[in-house]
Formats: C-alpha cells, structure tokens, sequence
C-alpha cells in the first residue's frame, strides 16, 4: 500500500473526529451528587477500534484527540482535558501492544485466533480505563482542582467507566470483525507488526 503513513494520519484525523462527535452528541450525561457528572459514551469504543485498525499509536491518537477536543467544548469537562488526553491515549497503547505485538492480528488467519485476540486487546485497553480514569480522576479532583467531592463521585464514576467499557467492548470487537473482510477487499487493510513488509508486498 503506498503512502501509507499519510493514510495513516488522515484516518487519525478520521477516528478523533469520530471519537468528538460520538463522545458529545450521543453521551448520556448524569448528574452527580456535589453537582458533579459523569456520562455514559461509546468515545473509548472508537479509540480501541482506531488501536485495532491502525495501531496503538495512531489509534490512541485519534481517539486521544477527539475526546480532550470534546473536553474542551463541555463545561463540565474542560478542567479534566490532560487527564483524558492521557488516559485514552494509553487506551490505545495497550489495545494496540496487545493486538498488535502479542497477538499479531493483521498477520492471522485463523478466525478464532483474530477473535480472541481482539477480544482480549479491546478488554486489556478498557480495563486499564476501569481502573484508572476514576482513581486518577479522584486524585485529579482532590490535589489539582481541589473538590472534596470527589469521595463522593467516586463510585459513581466506577460504575459509569464499567458501563462504558462493556458496551464498547462490543461495539469495537463487532465492528473490526465486521470491517476486516471488507477492507482486505478495498485495499485499505493495514498490516502492522513485525513481518509487515512480507504481509504487504502479498495484499
């Protein structure tokens, strides 16, 4: 595939503009004791689909982007834009080192094997989110911001953060193996990992 690494970049800019519109428009968005909130999004199921299709880097990008740009038009949200620039750029790192440099899913060919594979790059991502989107979230709050409430919006955020990841879980898995055949078929599949140069000069 030729210019790859410009396609790359244009589809990075793709995925964050997904991720922005996905994370603002069809968010559900709670209110949380101390007039805090926290929402219900599919943001961080474009972020892991962008990590499988295109790598962590590129992914974690795009995703990174559209949602920290999303923070920044929210009101509520636009204290926290490092923490969520940061958090789902890891998101894609670890999608993509798993996907990628562990399961080697663009180089498979055994179905099971890409599925079980997407399946545990998508929840390693997302669990990392589970983990540490609320407990850096809180310490955010309490040391930057300065919001004792954060005690208290803590377990809501936990339950709103595992809402999200299991929902995007299966929206990015269905969806990547939904548009694996068909972008093999287009030319557009990208081959990322290590045996990359052979895979490509046989697409």
């Amino acid at each position: 595939m030729k210019n790859e690494k410009l396609l790359k970049m244009v589809l990075t800019g793709v995925f964050a503009a997904l991720s922005y519109v996905v994370f603002t428009f069809l968010q559900i968005k709670l209110t949380l004791p101390g007039g805090d909130v926290t929402s219900i999004h599919l943001g961080n199921a474009v972020c892991v689909l962008g990590a499988l299709l295109l790598g962590g880097v590129y992914g974690g990008l795009g995703g990174a982007i559209g949602m920290t740009i999303g923070d920044m038009f929210d009101p509520y949200y636009i204290l926290l834009t490092p923490k969520t620039f940061l958090l789902k750029f890891c998101i894609g790192l670890i999608t993509g080192f798993i996907a990628h440099r562990l399961g080697h899913i663009t180089t498979q060919t055994d179905t099971k094997k890409i599925f079980g594979w997407t399946v545990a790059a998508t929840l390693g991502g997302l669990i990392f989110n589970v983990i540490f989107d609320p407990l850096v979230g809180y310490y955010y709050k309490m040391l930057v911001l300065g919001k004792p409430a954060a005690e208290l919006t803590l377990a809501w955020n936990v339950t709103s953060t595992s809402i999200n990841s299991v929902v995007s879980t299966v929206v990015a898995v269905a969806v990547y193996m939904a548009l694996r055949p068909a972008l093999k078929r287009a030319g557009l599949f990208f081959v990322i990992g290590k045996d990359n140069a052979k895979q490509q000069s046989a697409v």
